[in-house]
């Protein structure tokens, strides 16, 4: 998918901010979710961590987007096309899913929690973790078969999915619609209904802290403005390219838009599990120290040279802490 060149930079400029972004923060999530099942693994971590893999491969694959969009066409080796492809769209769902996985294991804990801490048990989480990773990519292997099945009107400019002839268009569009349909609406629609009564329950049980209560409705809100920002936009253009029986011109900007989760998802790691949250606390705690020592550090040395002193260095300054 090669942008318009007037809308070159923007993209560039959308999927930097995402990597930066994305990045760092999926990565310090990844590690406190690590520490946090080496001690103990919960079927919430399980998920999460999944979710944050699929959010650093997304992160990995987007680079190859960048690299299209400079040279303005697909000039890396081939197979990596589709191969490029099947990751940045398989993720995209699998993160659907995910998030769907999350919500309903949290309805089950509070609406069922008797029955639940019965079956409530990491090998399960694994299993329903394993079935959304081919689900995903099992939907999103047409990439492969859309990139190699070439018509004979097919353009012979080295672009990467995209520039369809009539008999692929055949044949994308109501996948397409499938796919928007099974991995798109049906997720919202349970994620919508688990996350309403998880809040309910949780706003009628006066014995749950006031803290907790925020922390949840926190991670709803982080949770449906992924789905509505990120995902409804791009699963829309599905529908309507249907409908028209052609692809929407504005399916390219909707797409872009998914890019943003990588970057909101960290949100939901902070609201839904501790471990990330005093990870970020711990880091962020270290950031200021730093900071500030170095700001102090400037002060007392501009002082001493206004008091006549020699400036000290900064391995005399750390001699003088021993």
């Amino acid at each position: 998918m090669v942008p318009k060149p007037e809308h070159k930079s923007l993209y560039l400029a959308i999927y930097m901010i995402t990597l930066l972004t994305g990045l760092p923060t999926n990565l310090l999530a990844l590690q406190a979710l690590i520490r946090k099942m080496w001690r103990k693994a919960t079927p919430n971590a399980i998920l999460l961590l999944n979710l944050t893999v699929s959010d650093l491969s997304f992160l990995a694959f987007l680079s190859f987007k960048v690299a299209e969009i400079l040279e303005g066409q697909w000039s890396l080796p081939l197979f990596l096309c589709p191969l490029s492809g099947l990751f940045y769209f398989s993720t995209i769902y699998s993160s659907t899913l995910f998030l769907t996985a999350v919500s309903m294991e949290r309805y089950l804990g509070v609406a069922f929690p008797l029955q639940y801490k019965m079956y409530r048990k990491p090998v399960y989480a694994v299993a329903v973790s394993c079935f959304l990773w081919v689900c995903s990519f099992a939907h999103c292997s047409i990439v492969y078969v859309t990139e190699y099945h070439q018509g004979k009107n097919a353009s012979m400019t080295p672009v990467c999915y995209d520039n369809f002839t009539d008999q692929q268009l055949a044949f994308l569009l109501p996948f397409r619609l499938e796919l928007g349909v099974v991995l798109f609406c049906i997720p919202f629609l349970i994620t919508s209904f688990c996350y309403c009564s998880f809040i309910q329950i949780l706003i009628s049980s006066p014995h749950i802290h006031r803290e907790k209560k925020q922390r949840a409705i926190g991670l709803v809100l982080a949770t449906l403005a992924v789905f509505v920002v990120c995902f409804a936009p791009y699963n829309v253009s599905h529908i309507m390219g249907y409908i028209k029986n052609q692809i929407p011109w504005w399916r390219d900007h909707a797409l872009i838009l998914s890019t943003f989760n990588a970057s909101l998802d960290p949100f939901i790691f902070y609201f839904s599990s501790s471990a990330v949250q005093h990870s970020c606390r711990h880091c962020f705690s270290k950031v200021l120290f730093c900071d500030f020592f170095s700001v102090m550090q400037r002060v007392f040395s501009k002082q001493a040279v206004k008091l006549g002193h020699p400036q000290m260095s900064n391995s005399q300054v750390n001699d003088s802490k021993l």
